[in-house]
């Protein structure tokens, strides 16, 4: 997986993620990531700015990383925990990015994400959330709707986020709980919805009917969270 930017490198560094080779421009001159790189004999090519610029589009800020691939957990991790996040399908990486922030930030002990029709963690991913995907599971499935059968089985009752459902404040949230997120615009689909246990919704005053997807679960994720501290 590629990945780049300051941040990003002092994160992989500290993680202990295996990195195959990096690339730095030749004014790169973080001395503690370049170090490093010398100290653990790790392969570093060095590239002009306008080279690395068109081979590698975005803010790379000077370093670019080729790390192992992102390694996700199994279902049957989850066996013993008590609040997952499931995201139906979200397309956007800045969105999987900030509600894994979130979700880490939170205490979510997982987050399950489909394998097809939704995006995966990439380098944006990886920027964005900021060091969170270092500290929680992230589980790929087949099938998301089989996964919730699986989840039901393991004793979850899942709440889906939708704009036709109860307030997800007047809902208990006292046993073991999967969240459902749904995609950007499509929001949760019908097989997953018919799934779930309960719909809830947060109410909209404004002339807009729906919130970015990573806003609408922050807003929910922290409900949940809250009334479980309550509830210990």
């Amino acid at each position: 997986m590629i990945v780049f930017g300051r941040n990003v490198a002092e994160e992989v560094i500290n993680s202990g993620k295996e990195i195959k080779k990096v690339f730095v421009s030749t004014t790169f001159d973080d001395k503690k990531i370049l170090n490093y790189l010398e100290k653990n004999n790790i392969k570093t090519i060095k590239m002009n700015k306008r080279e690395m610029d068109n081979k590698y589009k975005g803010n790379h800020q000077g370093i670019v990383l080729e790390i192992e691939d992102f390694k996700y957990g199994k279902l049957d991790d989850l066996l013993n925990d008590k609040f997952i996040v499931m995201l139906d399908h979200l397309e956007d990486p800045h969105n999987l990015g900030a509600i894994i922030r979130t979700c880490e930030a939170a205490g979510v002990d997982a987050i399950i994400i489909p394998k097809r029709r939704g995006v995966e963690i990439n380098s944006t991913v990886m920027k964005v959330s900021a060091g969170a995907l270092n500290n929680i599971n992230i589980v790929e499935v087949n099938s998301l709707a089989q996964t919730i059968d699986k989840l039901k089985e393991y004793g979850f009752w899942i709440y889906g986020t939708d704009m036709d459902g109860t307030n997800y404040t007047d809902v208990v949230y006292d046993t073991r709980t999967c969240l459902v997120i749904g995609a950007e615009g499509n929001g949760i689909s019908r097989l997953v919805s018919d799934k779930c246990d309960f719909i809830i919704s947060i109410p909209m005053a404004g002339k807009i009917n729906s919130l970015n997807a990573s806003v609408a679960a922050g807003i929910t994720i922290y409900e949940v969270v809250r009334q479980k501290m309550k509830g210990e």
